[in-house]
């Protein structure tokens, strides 16, 4: 039986970790690794460590390591939840982590539009647990996310680039698409 490993993408507040959780609910045999869980386990327990700037290398070495424990030790389904906004990234991702070998891959991009994105992140009630120094309001998140979108690296994902493509551009569209990710796991 080859798994799926389903890849979330889009910006804060789109929606992309109630999905993984839905999915995970719904989808027999799957597993979901939230890399906002790793962050606020390493600024509750191991702040000294964390990286001052630049990329978060300890957060991805956990998120590695969990992905790794969980391949070698089960056959469940993967859901990827993080942002995934760089084609670089997701290659990375689709192509070591989750090989075509070993999975079918699935990308859901959360292409939610900006202004419901800035009420959603205005009204949060999310813990801002995870930031690091750098941050302290999801709203700053999002303003750097809509800053980045200018850069040539942050692309939104093409049909080819994994196994299976869907994209969620309002909220009423998340069961229809786990459905969909479910028939595709019965077929293998």
């Amino acid at each position: 039986m080859r798994r799926l490993a389903i890849l979330t993408v889009g910006k804060t507040h789109s929606g992309k970790s109630t999905f993984a959780k839905q999915l995970e609910k719904e989808l027999p045999n799957s597993l979901v690794v939230d890399q906002d869980n790793h962050a606020a386990f390493i600024n509750s327990h191991y702040e000294k460590l964390q990286p001052k700037t630049g990329p978060n290398t300890l957060k991805h070495a956990i998120s590695k390591l969990i992905v790794d424990y969980a391949k070698e030790t089960t056959d469940m389904h993967m859901v990827a939840c993080s942002a995934n906004r760089t084609r670089a990234g997701r290659e990375y991702l689709l192509e070591t982590i989750y090989p075509r070998s070993e999975f079918v891959r699935i990308i859901v991009h959360f292409d939610i539009p900006d202004d419901i994105l800035k009420e959603r992140v205005l009204e949060s009630q999310r813990s801002t647990g995870i930031f690091r120094g750098e941050f302290t309001s999801f709203e700053e998140v999002l303003t750097r996310q809509q800053s980045e979108s200018e850069s040539k690296e942050v692309v939104d994902p093409v049909v080819g680039e994994a196994d299976y493509l869907f994209v969620i551009s309002q909220n009423d569209e998340l069961e229809s698409v786990i459905k969909q990710i479910i028939h595709i796991s019965k077929r293998f």
